[in-house]
């Protein structure tokens, strides 16, 4: 299989899903090879560089695409498998923004407390030994953690004609930050609009489940996909599919919306699978499904429900589809 490699000039970078002329027209089956910036923008490189003197919030988050793919329709099924996702530098960044992250103030939980410390934290990635080094900034401590790259953002245009941040999630997808966004994972998307127009970007070199202060370890990253395009089925929230697990995200506010939404997408999905009367659906996964909360922070909150195929009945999903991309994707060897 050829892999087609697209790395965005900077004025190429989109920072809304809809909104924004595909970079390119790609074909159902079709590898790319993706380069895409980090959450920052490349504005955080040390720790003397503080967000609120650098990030400008029109430029955050950008993403590579949008991609145009033939044949896609609204209503059909986007599939995207994760090949590698590779941290692209040496290092990653993180921060404190003020009035932003879940335990201080912000402009939506607004207190009279002053924000938290704008502070900037800088990881050293060992590619090697496959980790990333934490140095304390307000004392000596440094422990070295496994690097476990995922993207934050991942998305197809919502539908209406609307315009969407980046820094939304939403039914379209968007900036979910959940770590199973991750190589050997296969996405599900709704497609909306003609041609789908999906985009990545916001590169995590590792990130607690929550993303309590609004930031992971930020960096620029390597992204091989391999894109399928199923007709019809169109899921109402995204999903995900690996090889240990059926999964939902549902983004919302409150915290509890997004819950239910993931819940519930999850028993339709599980209706689909096994043929399961919806209460019958309900009552099962109310027993094994485990709940990672994937942020707090954001402009919706994001949470995936994961329920995991070893306990379950084999099942395929979308005619295999899952199945089908990981065996396309051992094809392709070293990538």
């Amino acid at each position: 299989m050829d892999v087609v490699e697209f790395t965005p000039r900077f004025e190429q970078l989109a920072y809304t899903f809809g909104g924004v002329a595909p970079v390119m027209t790609v074909k159902p089956g079709a590898v790319l090879r993706l380069w895409s910036e980090d959450a920052f923008n490349h504005t955080l490189r040390s720790v003397q560089d503080l967000s609120s003197e650098k990030i400008d919030l029109r430029y955050v988050n950008p993403q590579t695409g949008p991609f145009y793919v033939e044949g896609a329709e609204p209503g059909d099924t986007l599939a995207l498998h994760f090949v590698s996702v590779e941290p692209a530098r040496d290092w990653g960044a993180s921060a404190t923004i003020p009035f932003f992250g879940g335990l201080t103030s912000t402009l939506l939980t607004a207190t009279l407390q002053d924000p938290l410390p704008d502070t900037t934290w800088i990881y050293h990635v060992d590619s090697a030994r496959r980790t990333v080094g934490f140095q304390a900034r307000f004392g000596e401590f440094s422990v070295e953690l496994p690097l476990a790259p995922m993207l934050g953002t991942v998305g197809v245009a919502p539908g209406a004609n609307e315009v969407r941040t980046s820094l939304v999630p939403e039914r379209f997808g968007g900036n979910m930050d959940t770590p199973q966004m991750r190589a050997g994972a296969t996405c599900f998307l709704g497609v909306n609009v003609e041609g789908a127009l999906f985009s990545i970007g916001d590169g995590h070199y590792r990130q607690g489940e929550g993303e309590a202060c609004g930031t992971a370890v930020e960096g620029a990253m390597n992204t091989t996909l391999i894109v399928e395009l199923i007709k019809g089925g169109a899921p109402a929230w995204p999903r995900i599919e690996d090889d240990d697990h059926w999964m939902a995200i549902g983004s919302a506010r409150p915290l509890e919306d997004a819950w239910r939404i993931g819940q519930v997408e999850l028993v339709r999905w599980f209706e689909q699978l096994y043929g399961l009367h919806p209460m019958d659906a309900y009552q099962l996964l109310s027993q094994v499904t485990e709940v990672p909360i994937a942020n707090v922070v954001d402009a919706n909150y994001s949470v995936p429900v994961k329920a995991r195929k070893a306990l379950l009945p084999a099942a395929e999903a979308f005619g295999g589809m899952h199945r089908e991309l990981r065996q396309r994707a051992a094809e392709l060897g070293t990538v």
